[in-house]
């Protein structure tokens, strides 16, 4: 579900002075059940590079790789676009990629991180339609843990704004929603119950 964009201002991140001019576009939670003590954000990373949250909706993967399709048919994603001089690595402090669990910079699918700490991680993806960023942070709460997935974006030409109207209905109706189920069944099947009885600190 979404939440208030205070909510996630709110949160002790390293994201919020990085992004600082950059619009927050949205923020989508997932309450996850506890299943083990001191889960990171490499667990949630590790869960969602498996894409066995998409697997539960066709509709969301035809989108997704409609998408894809189109890129390549009208060289969105071409190499052209990506410049080194517009990445934020360069807003990452040293203490910052000093901390990080995988090397500012790594390419991590069609994004590259700019980094992975203990609670958040930040990744940037840059092509004719958008310079996006996706923040995820994992904080604990009382019944368990709460994932914030924070999309911002940042206009590259007139044809941003066209862009993100055209998808948004695609975005808050289709793929948020396959997305914020598929992560919770995800995150329950990798960390059952009999899973942290046996193992509690497995990943």
């Amino acid at each position: 579900m979404r939440v208030p964009q205070e909510q996630f201002r709110g949160l002790d991140l390293e994201v919020h002075a990085i992004l600082s001019d950059v619009r927050l576009r949205d923020v989508t939670v997932v309450d996850l059940p506890a299943r083990g003590a001191g889960r990171t954000i490499s667990d949630v990373r590790a869960m969602m590079a498996q894409g066995k949250w998409m697997v539960a909706s066709p509709m969301a993967r035809f989108l997704l790789a409609l998408r894809f399709l189109l890129g390549r048919l009208f060289r969105w994603d071409a190499d052209i676009h990506t410049h080194r001089d517009t990445s934020y690595l360069h807003r990452v402090n040293s203490d910052i990629k000093r901390r990080s669990v995988i090397a500012p910079g790594s390419p991590d699918g069609h994004f590259r991180l700019l980094y992975v700490l203990e609670r958040e991680s930040l990744a940037e993806l840059r092509n004719a339609t958008v310079h996006a960023f996706l923040a995820l942070a994992l904080m604990e709460t009382s019944l368990g843990y709460r994932l914030y997935i924070a999309v911002y974006v940042k206009p590259v030409s007139r044809l941003t704004p066209l862009y993100m109207a055209l998808i948004e209905p695609f975005r808050r109706f289709i793929v948020y929603p396959a997305m914020v189920r598929g992560v919770r069944r995800a995150w329950e099947d990798r960390y059952s119950r009999s899973h942290d009885a046996h193992a509690p600190d497995a990943v």
